[in-house]
């Protein structure tokens, strides 16, 4: 195994359990039971599995993780194994008990997801009125409680021309981070890809926006399965005449776009492994396999971070290696994971000059 190709971020879906009802929702997540999630004797082999090799970031996801009664034990679990741990949520269900619980868990960072600047959009997101309401007191718990916290917001038609209110928004309430995640259409995501997915075109403007403002805001700005992001801040930095450094451009010099199965995976709430949580292909199960196996070990792992094995335009494409275009939309399109990135408007230069 290459030591390139460690895990830098493992996102676990605690449970596929939820108190939302949002239209986007990778998990298919409901508040309903369900079976065979894993114990927490299993969380706990698992974690001290991943921790006998590696030192990813584990983020502690769902459904609604908080939904979990034992949540603070794997938390508890984790930093004692030495992993840091992070915590993705809806923000509903935190209150000063639960804000101050995290805080003593040893969780180093909050995720909360905001889909608007407002109860308007945000609500229409997730299926539930008030629960924008709900976020933003969960979000006042954390802050109370000297608990980091980040914004994350999933764009789609519904939200585009809001996300210069919902970065506005994040920096008023003390956020450290904006993260912006692309829609992928999985789970809820497949019934509203025709209406909500916004055209590769308007990826490219919003993007470019994004790079605009990481120059201008104080928050860390991040976007998320949106490969084609590394591909445009190389593209700026050429225009302005110098080349990308970590001083300027943040860890967005230091890494590439699509990371599934080469620096991320996502352990399902059944412990399969996947490249990543809106990829369902599985590479193995933590309840039969060691995950250190199964990510040294995996052929549909290796197969991932084989840049030569990209297909169509993203076979073709210069920036493939910064890129890599978004395996799951590929997938979704063709049924192919190595084709190509459905939603990129760059031409390589390769097929320019054919």
């Amino acid at each position: 195994m290459k030591m390139d190709h460690i895990p830098r971020l493992v996102f676990w879906e605690l449970t596929k359990e939820c108190n939302l009802n949002c239209i986007h929702c990778r998990a298919d997540a409901e508040s309903a039971t369900f079976e065979g999630e894993l114990t927490l004797d299993d969380a706990r082999r698992v974690i001290t599995d991943i921790a006998s090799q590696y030192t990813p970031i584990l983020v502690l996801t769902g459904g609604e993780p908080l939904y979990r009664k034992d949540v603070f034990d794997i938390a508890d679990a984790a930093r004692s194994a030495g992993l840091p741990t992070a915590l993705a949520t809806n923000g509903t269900l935190i209150d000063r008990e639960i804000a101050l619980r995290i805080r003593d868990c040893g969780i180093r960072r909050v995720s909360i997801s905001l889909d608007g600047s407002n109860a308007v959009i945000h609500d229409d997101f997730r299926g539930i009125p008030g629960s924008f309401d709900r976020a933003l007191a969960g979000i006042v718990h954390l802050r109370d409680a000297g608990v980091e916290f980040q914004i994350n917001t999933t764009i789609s038609k519904r939200n585009a021309g809001d996300i210069e209110n919902t970065m506005e928004l994040a920096e008023e309430i003390g956020a450290k981070a904006l993260h912006i995640f692309m829609l992928v259409p999985v789970g809820c995501g497949v019934q509203i890809a025709d209406s909500e997915m916004i055209s590769k075109e308007k990826y490219e403007s919003i993007l470019n926006w994004f790079y605009d403002r990481s120059k201008e805001t104080r928050l860390e700005l991040k976007a998320t399965c949106a490969p084609h992001y590394y591909r445009i801040i190389r593209q700026r930095a050429r225009a302005e005449g110098r080349t990308i450094s970590v001083e300027r451009d943040g860890m967005a010099a230091m890494t590439r776009g699509c990371l599934a199965g080469s620096g991320v995976c996502f352990i399902s709430h059944r412990g399969d492994v996947q490249p990543c949580g809106y990829l369902p292909l599985v590479a193995g199960n933590v309840l039969r396999q060691p995950f250190h196996e199964i990510w040294s070990d995996s052929h549909l792992f290796r197969t991932l971070r084989d840049f030569d094995a990209m297909t169509g335009k993203c076979g073709y494409c210069e920036y493939r290696t910064v890129c890599g275009g978004c395996r799951a939309r590929a997938y979704y399109e063709t049924g192919d994971f190595l084709s190509d990135e459905p939603y990129c408007a760059y031409l390589p230069q390769r097929m320019t000059c054919r």
